[in-house]
């Protein structure tokens, strides 16, 4: 079995990232990052990395001083159900505690994958205005369907 390693995202790893992300952004389960958006935001990504090939990637985005959201959690298909997201997940909330934050909260399709580890829902119309900033680029706006799911840390 290879050897994987998790680490924080590298400026060279943004176009692997934009690619893994976008091929699940067209089957409309999320929201689809400009390459742009990838290279402004790199700091905030964590990858999983399995013999020299990014597998998988999840970002933790501050929104407030006592909130985070952790946003495009992706596996490849051939990764599902391996870990990885969890792992990944689990970063995201170490960073989170590191930073000293109180709460983490997810807009997800994949409730159930993060019950799992310990979310629970949430009223989305509960969360600030400001983190609807990047629903505006959604073609779903403003009738999304996705949950919010929410974690104290």
């Amino acid at each position: 079995m290879a050897e994987t390693v998790l680490r924080k995202a590298k400026v060279r790893d943004a176009r692997h990232i934009h690619k893994l992300i976008n091929s699940y952004a067209k089957k409309e389960i999320m929201l689809f990052r400009s390459l742009n958006d990838i290279y402004e935001a790199i700091r905030d990504y964590w990858v999983c990395v399995e013999e020299g090939k990014i597998i998988g990637c999840a970002a933790l985005h501050v929104d407030w001083e006592d909130l985070a959201e952790i946003r495009s959690v992706v596996v490849d298909t051939e990764h599902q159900n391996s870990g990885v997201g969890r792992q990944l997940v689990e970063k995201c909330i170490e960073d989170a505690k590191q930073l000293e934050l109180k709460k983490v909260f997810v807009l997800t399709y994949q409730t159930e994958f993060f019950q799992k580890s310990g979310f629970v829902p949430y009223d989305k119309d509960s969360l600030p205005h400001k983190i609807w900033g990047d629903c505006l680029k959604c073609h779903k706006f403003p009738e999304c369907d996705e949950e919010a799911l929410i974690i104290e840390v």
